[in-house]
């Protein structure tokens, strides 16, 4: 094993450096892991741009690859051992909280970079820390006790299972937080990574009617969503959402409508209340926007409109992503659009950005 790691930190907005650490000396309830792909997301296009966390940081929070090295303890606690190709999730979860023992560690307060200075979380947590290799724009990657694995099937590809991130908020978010089920009417605004995906659980789910919407610039995502499973997309610059909808179902709206457009503002928000149908309808939100002036509470009210913020992802979404990829029902290969070697980190970030053409998701390949 090399006794050098190299690595693309993040040193300031919209900067790269590229760095070697040393190969670090494992705990025995420690491992290492060789990265085979780290999937780059909007999350990362935004925390390049404007990083919240001091120092160097080596990015790539949805990260695949093989144990390289395990310790004694780790393998017994995990159930892996070295040369199991696995997932990591980005949350690295005390196991001792409340949250943590109602399953719902995502909340854990030993993960949370934006309440916990000394939080640990793949893609957000400083290289200065102790172990360095905190995220997956590197050869290998760090692997504490307490780190979340997921087996990859050897019929899954690594860089096929570098949407498991996606994927997997995409069924948290519709079948979970949603509540899509059998004979479901959805509404998705926004075919990226997670509406895609969203269109995916939605299907799966057995929804009887899906409705996509996107911009003219979104053409090849919204052609995709209805090669995934849509009923109908809608070109927003090219027709008025609310009465294609309307025309759609009959004037009843839809029962479930999932906002995956961070960062458009206020009007999907209103448009998936007006949407929905006219009594019980349940609405899923991103929380992008900071302030909501003259919010439509009477009318939120009047419908009995339940809303929820997407959040994240639990372990059973996690399985079941995978579980998804390796039963080949949709040709999820079709989201994996580009792939970037590590010295590629920050046309790889920017090509997420809206600076390369047709891209849904991005890989990269740090042995590239």
């Amino acid at each position: 094993m090399a006794e050098q790691v190299l690595t693309a930190v993040r040193t300031g907005p919209g900067r790269t450096e590229f760095r070697e650490y040393p190969m670090p000396d494992i705990p025995e309830d420690g491992a290492l892991l060789k990265v085979e792909v780290a999937g780059i997301c909007g999350t990362d296009v935004k925390m390049y741009a404007k990083p919240m966390i001091e120092g160097p940081v080596i990015m790539g929070h949805e990260n695949v690859g093989v144990i390289a090295k395990a310790g004694r303890e780790f393998a017994a606690r995990q159930g892996f051992a070295e040369g199991d190709r696995v997932f990591v999730e980005h949350y690295v979860p005390c196991h001792r909280c409340e949250w943590c023992h109602l399953g719902e560690y995502r909340h854990c307060e030993a993960t949370d970079w934006r309440t916990n200075a000394d939080a640990r979380r793949y893609g957000y947590t400083s290289a200065d820390n102790p172990y360095h290799l905190w995220g997956g724009f590197a050869q290998y990657l760090y692997l504490p006790w307490n780190a979340v694995l997921h087996r990859v099937p050897d019929s899954v590809s690594p860089e096929l299972a570098g949407i498991v991130t996606p994927l997997s908020n995409g069924i948290e978010w519709t079948l979970f937080d949603g509540g899509v089920g059998y004979d479901s009417t959805v509404l998705i605004q926004g075919p990226g990574q997670q509406g895609l995906a969203q269109t995916v659980a939605a299907k799966q789910a057995g929804a009887s009617l899906i409705i996509v919407t996107g911009t003219a610039r979104d053409a090849a995502r919204l052609a995709l969503a209805k090669t995934l499973g849509a009923d109908h997309v809608i070109d927003i610059n090219a027709e008025d959402p609310l009465d294609r909808v309307r025309e759609i179902t009959g004037g009843k709206g839809v029962d479930v409508v999932l906002d995956c457009t961070a960062g458009a503002g206020t009007a999907p928000v209103l448009l998936g209340i007006a949407a929905l149908k006219r009594r019980a309808g349940t609405l899923v939100i991103q929380g992008e926007l900071a302030a909501f002036p003259d919010f439509p509470v009477k009318t939120v009210t009047e419908k009995a409109i339940t809303i929820k913020s997407a959040r994240g992802h639990s372990y059973r979404s996690c399985e079941l992503a995978v579980a998804q990829l390796e039963s080949r029902r949709f040709p999820l290969e079709l989201l994996t659009t580009h792939a970037f070697g590590l010295n590629d980190v920050d046309k790889a970030i920017r090509s997420v950005g809206g600076e390369g053409d047709g891209v849904v998701h991005v890989s990269l390949l740090p042995w590239s």
